[in-house]
């Protein structure tokens, strides 16, 4: 894709290599911060490599800059979770193209929905996701009605 910097690679990866995990807790730091508690939907690194998790992780120059990760609910849609990247590399397309991955790896799984959950405090992941052609929905699966939510979902091919 063109855009993305020199060096981008995007592939499956181990959230409880050191590495990753560090970006992970980043992550939970940051979610604590925004947002209650109750309003926190966070896989576990254990959950995050159960078999119907698929979990990639996108290096610059052979660094770990960011993840993200689709769970096949059942057969019926990719959920994308835990999608991160490191504050200082944002604005790169790195999202984008972990996003698309993700995606390109649900249809081979026979999946033809995305669904995920995101919150209000959070103008560039929404951002990013309507761009890719998320629209808004309501709850789906496990999830309550929560003002500080927002569901979206996206048909792929």
């Amino acid at each position: 894709m063109s855009g993305e910097p020199a060096g981008l690679t995007v592939e499956p990866g181990d959230p409880a290599a050191p590495a990753v995990r560090a970006l992970i807790e980043s992550l939970d730091a940051l979610m604590v911060s925004l947002y209650p508690s109750e309003s926190n939907h966070l896989l576990p690194i254990e959950v995050l490599r159960e078999p119907n998790v698929t979990f990639l992780v996108a290096r610059l120059g052979g660094r770990v800059v960011g993840c993200g990760a689709f769970v096949d609910q059942d057969g019926l849609y990719a959920e994308i979770k835990r999608m991160y990247v490191d504050p200082h590399r944002r604005g790169l397309r790195i999202g984008w193209r972990l996003l698309e991955e993700l995606e390109r790896r649900a249809v081979a799984a026979g999946l033809a929905l995305a669904r995920l959950e995101t919150g209000i405090s959070q103008p560039e992941a929404l951002g990013l996701y309507e761009r890719a052609g998320y629209r808004r929905r309501g709850p789906f699966g496990d999830y309550a009605e929560d003002p500080l939510s927002v569901f979206m979902e996206k048909h792929l091919a």
